[in-house]
C-alpha cells in the first residue's frame, strides 16, 4: 500500500531521529534501490546537524560538562526534540529543562539555569531593533498614575532567576582563563539587548522581583508590592529608573489606554 505525502513526510521525519524505525516505504536510490545503510549515514549527519548547533548555542553549558559528555547528552534531546521551525537559532529553546530533567547531570543542579542564560542571550542576539522607553517620558508621568502604568517590555528582555550563581558562573567562562566562584548564592540575570550588543546586569531580589512582574505585564503599584514582600529595603524609584535605564523595556500604558 502506498503512503500519501502527508505519511511519508511524517514517516521520513519520524525515521531520521529514530535508529529503531526502518527505512521509510518509497526511499530508495537514484537507481531505484533501498539502501539501509546510505540512509543510516543521512541520519547521523542530521545528528551531527542538530548537536552542532546545541553546541554553538550553548558553549558555557558545554564547556562546563565537556565535549563528550555534552554530545551524548545533545543526541538524547534531539532523538526526541525535532526543531520546531526551520530557523536553526531557535533549536535548543526547552533544553534547559531537557537538562533539569536529565538523570546524569543532576549533580550539577547549577547547569539548567546556566542553560536558560544562554538561551535568553541568544533571543535577545536576534531579537528585534527596537528604541528603549526614555527615562524622561516616566519622569513625566503624573505620579497618581504611575501605579496603575505598566510597562512593554523590549523584545529582547528576559530574566533569569536562579538558586545558584548561575550568571557569575556564566561570565566565569567568556574567557580563556576562568575564574572561581567565590561566593554561592542565589543570583537573577537580566539580559537585554537596548542597542547593538547584548547586556547582562546582576539585579538585587527585590529588583528581581519587581522585574519579574514588570516583564509579565503586571502594574507598577503591584510589582511593587511583590518587590517590597522580597525585599523590604526595596527602593521602588531607583529600580523603575535603573531598569528603563539599561533598556529593559520599550513604552509604557495604562488600562485606559497609552499614557501621553
Amino acid at each position: 500500500m502506498t503512503m500519501g505525502f502527508n505519511e511519508s513526510q511524517s514517516a521520513f521525519a519520524a525515521a531520521l531521529l529514530d535508529p529503531g524505525l526502518p527505512l521509510p516505504q518509497g526511499i530508495t536510490t537514484a537507481r531505484g534501490v533501498t539502501d539501509p545503510l546510505r540512509f543510516a549515514v543521512y541520519r547521523n549527519n542530521v545528528y551531527v546537524g542538530l548537536t552542532t548547533a546545541l553546541g554553538q548555542r550553548f558553549p558555557v553549558t558545554k564547556r562546563l560538562v565537556g565535549s563528550e559528555f555534552f554530545a551524548g547528552m545533545a543526541r538524547t534531546y534531539a532523538a526526541d526534540h525535532k526543531p520546531a521551525t526551520p530557523l536553526i537559532i531557535h533549536y535548543g529553546d526547552d533544553f534547559p529543562d531537557f537538562i533539569a530533567a536529565f538523570p546524569p547531570a543532576a549533580s550539577l543542579a547549577y547547569l539548567p539555569d546556566v542553560a536558560r542564560i544562554e538561551v535568553a542571550w541568544t533571543r535577545a542576539y536576534h531579537a528585534a531593533d527596537r528604541l528603549p522607553l526614555d527615562v524622561a517620558k516616566i519622569a513625566a508621568v503624573p505620579p497618581e498614575r504611575i501605579a496603575e502604568m505598566s510597562l512593554v517590555p523590549h523584545p529582547s528582555a528576559g530574566l533569569v532567576r536562579s538558586d545558584f550563581p548561575a550568571g557569575t558562573i556564566w561570565s566565569a567562562h567568556q574567557g580563556e582563563a576562568v575564574a572561581p566562584v567565590t561566593e554561592w548564592r542565589a543570583e537573577a540575570v537580566l539580559v537585554v539587548r537596548p542597542a547593538m550588543h547584548v547586556e547582562i546586569r546582576f539585579l538585587p531580589p527585590g529588583d528581581a522581583a519587581f522585574a519579574a512582574c514588570l516583564l509579565e505585564g503586571t502594574t507598577l503599584g503591584t510589582a511593587a508590592q511583590k518587590a517590597f514582600a522580597a525585599a523590604p529595603d526595596f527602593d521602588f524609584g531607583s529600580a523603575l529608573i535603573g531598569l528603563v535605564g539599561l533598556g529593559a523595556f520599550s513604552a509604557f500604558e495604562a488600562f485606559e489606554g497609552k499614557l501621553p
